[in-house]
């Protein structure tokens, strides 16, 4: 890896020049960049990045390590990534590893010294693009061939790949550090969570609002759900085009009939739209980062988010039934529906942040009463906001 040499080259003929900071290979995916600042190895573990190369837009990356308690899901599902420097020797009592180490351990190619500013310059003025991260091919016209008969994102299936395998059950909770949200009753209710890619930091939001949590595969059907006898389901963040995933949307169906409570987080937004019988369409480089601010309808607050998504909910497709709740302050994209007659909302962000500002773990309350109610509890605990 020391000042071994690698290429990144684009679709559309861009080619960089740089050096390996992770493991040797040859890996395609989509480029997209992310603009947050710290957080690099949630980024890293996020099943929501499987079938993309990351492009960090901070200059440099690394300087606090690997630490053993960060990681969102069991390895990086990520393609490759991108960064301007990395730091070799982090700072940081907790670290367990550098990030080069990870990446070489996990298998994920990288590459420095390249000039990531005129890279995201490019994908915001031509849109999210195909690429290759080489260290064993150092032609550039032999890459750009390859690159060009790899699959696009869109028609994508990737849920599949991230999912698990067999339904668990999940007790880890948020550390006391950052909890302070608990549930104020001693009932613990059954949230099944629909597997398309969960983040960890989704699952301990739920225990700690005193949730008993079993996470299923993706391809579960309504009723392999109901009869778990839950109180709610969650619909999980994940990577990929949403109109492919047939069977989930299904048993969403199956579940609204149900009239269990949903929530939906990221790519379980666009599910549920569709779900809805709303369409989707493909962002140009879509939103990545947790600097995004969106708008509560409701209330006209303004909350700084953790977003991952390459796909969004056509708002003008949804149903009379489905309002909108918040927008995407930048482009006035959608980032949150509600059903007026069913208890079903979701958000086209992380609410869990992980890692990202808190402005949004209100939503986990506010899922928290939906259960309260049907339950029949009256108090209901008031919703948290940072």
């Amino acid at each position: 890896m020391v000042d071994t040499p690698a290429l990144l080259v684009l679709e559309d003929g861009t080619v960089f020049s740089g050096r390996s900071c992770g493991a040797s290979g040859e890996r395609f995916g989509e480029l997209v960049f992310n603009t947050a600042l710290t957080g690099y190895q949630e980024v890293l573990t996020d099943p929501s990045y499987c079938g993309q190369i990351v492009v960090m837009t901070y200059p440099m990356i690394g300087n606090y390590g690997i630490t053993a308690a960060d990681h969102e899901s069991r390895r990086p599902y990520l393609e490759g990534f991108v960064v301007r420097e990395m730091c070799k020797h982090p700072s940081n009592w907790e670290s367990v590893e550098s990030a080069p180490a990870f990446l070489e351990r996990s298998g994920v190619p990288a590459i420095e010294g390249i000039d990531t500013r005129a890279l995201t310059r490019r994908l915001r003025e031509r849109g999210a693009m195909r690429g290759v991260i080489s260290t064993v091919d150092l032609d550039p016209k032999s890459l750009l061939r390859k690159v060009r008969l790899s699959p696009t994102m869109a028609g994508l299936d990737l849920a599949s790949r991230v999912t698990c395998e067999a339904s668990y059950p999940w007790d880890e909770a948020l550390p006391d550090a950052v909890r302070g949200w608990p549930l104020p009753f001693p009932l613990k209710p059954h949230v099944v969570v629909m597997d398309f890619g969960v983040k960890r930091g989704i699952l301990r939001s739920l225990v700690s609002l005193g949730c008993r949590v079993t996470v299923v595969p993706a391809l579960s059907s309504g009723e392999d759900i109901l009869a778990l006898r839950p109180d709610a389901v969650l619909l999980s963040n994940g990577p990929g085009d949403p109109e492919p995933l047939k069977e989930p949307i299904a048993a969403i169906r199956r579940l609204l009939d149900a009239r269990l409570p949903l929530f939906g987080i990221c790519l379980g937004h666009q599910l549920l739209g569709l779900a809805l019988g709303g369409k989707t369409y493909k962002l140009k480089f879509g939103h990545h980062g947790s600097n995004h601010p969106v708008k509560d309808l409701s209330t006209g607050r303004v909350e700084i988010t953790s977003q991952n998504h390459g796909f969004c909910v056509d708002l003008s497709s949804l149903p009379k039934e489905a309002s909108t709740t918040h927008v995407n302050l930048n482009d006035g994209t959608s980032e949150g529906l509600a059903h007026s007659q069913l208890p079903a909302f979701s958000v086209q962000y992380h609410p869990e942040a992980s890692a990202g500002p808190h402005d949004a773990r209100y939503l986990f309350t506010r899922f928290g009463n939906m259960l309260l109610e049907r339950m029949g509890v009256r108090a209901a605990a008031p919703e948290l906001r940072a």
